[in-house]
């Protein structure tokens, strides 16, 4: 039987935000999936824009070397929690932990809050 686990993110101090410091890849990291190849994690993640204009996004979803990698999202100012990935997974990775990292068009006024649903089979 599987086992559900809520944590928060790993780039997270006590629950906090994270805020996106990088202007470029590869970007502030969100979060390190697991290791273990049975394991998968559901990842939702909502950003806030503290900044008097509005900011585009990226983040890099389990690799930094390819636009295929990127989820690009203009986050308007002021507007609140804005959802970023809903539940999207990363399935754990033997050689290799995947790697969600973010990037914005402005340091420091992006903050990334969320939580993970790990799922053990």
């Amino acid at each position: 039987m599987a086992t559900f686990t809520k944590t928060k993110l790993s780039g997270s101090t006590d629950g906090k935000g994270v805020k996106v410091v990088a202007t470029a890849s590869a970007g502030t990291t969100i979060h390190t999936g697991s290791a273990t190849a049975t394991t998968y994690e559901e990842i939702w993640l909502y950003a806030i824009n503290t900044d008097s204009a509005d900011r585009k996004l990226t983040i890099q979803w389990g690799g930094t070397t390819s636009p295929d990698d990127y989820i690009e999202q203009t986050i308007t100012t002021e507007a609140g929690l804005t959802l970023i990935s809903p539940g999207l997974i990363l399935k754990g990775n033997s050689s290799a932990a995947l790697i969600i990292k973010a990037f914005a068009a402005a340091a420091n006024v992006i903050i990334l809050h969320g939580y993970v649903n790990s799922i053990a089979a």
